[in-house]
């Protein structure tokens, strides 16, 4: 089985915690599901969750290179250099990141975030239409932290085929049986 969750802000990739913060529980009972890959508590979008480990492995391990695509408002506005960079890979602590792909974007039609991101008066911020091929911790948000852009609110809204399209936050749709 397959199921696309749309993650809302602030809610952990995971269906327990000990502490008072939002789970997965708290809007999907499916018994015998688990996350294949993550996103972080203050990112939105699809989480696919499946009941079939060898499916949950070639989604989440980048060695698969399943794309990821991700809209991103960031602080500023990077000029063809940034993207550049973004382009050919960036260099972090943990290695070099293969290279993206983005380019500009209209802000995306979704709704608003509550709480809203931060806004300061003098600094425009400005939409990313991103994808990668690996899934790295906070990947997304150092690459653009990386170029002096830094993410205020980041979205994935695709994972292969799959895409957040028709799905509301916070509710979830199975698609069937996995392979």
């Amino acid at each position: 089985m397959i199921v696309l969750f749309n993650k809302p802000f602030r809610v952990l990739s995971q269906f327990t915690t000990e502490s008072e913060k939002a789970v997965l529980a708290d809007y999907i009972d499916i018994p015998g599901v688990y996350c294949a890959g993550r996103l972080d508590y203050d990112s939105e979008g699809l989480l696919i969750l499946t009941d079939d480990g060898w499916l949950q492995q070639r989604i989440a391990d980048p060695a698969y290179g399943k794309e990821k695509g991700y809209w991103v408002q960031v602080e500023g506005i990077p000029d063809e250099r940034d993207l550049v960079k973004l382009r050919k890979g960036i260099p972090l602590k943990d290695g070099m990141t293969r290279p993206a792909r983005v380019e500009l974007i209209a802000p995306p039609n979704i709704r608003e975030r509550e709480p809203p991101i931060r806004e300061r008066r003098n600094v425009p911020t400005c939409w990313l239409d991103l994808t990668i091929t690996e899934g790295r911790n906070r990947q997304v948000r150092r690459m653009t932290a990386h170029i002096g852009h830094p993410a205020l609110r980041l979205i994935r809204y695709r994972v292969g085929a799959w895409s957040l399209e028709g799905i509301p936050v916070g509710a979830w749709r199975i698609l069937g049986a996995a392979g």
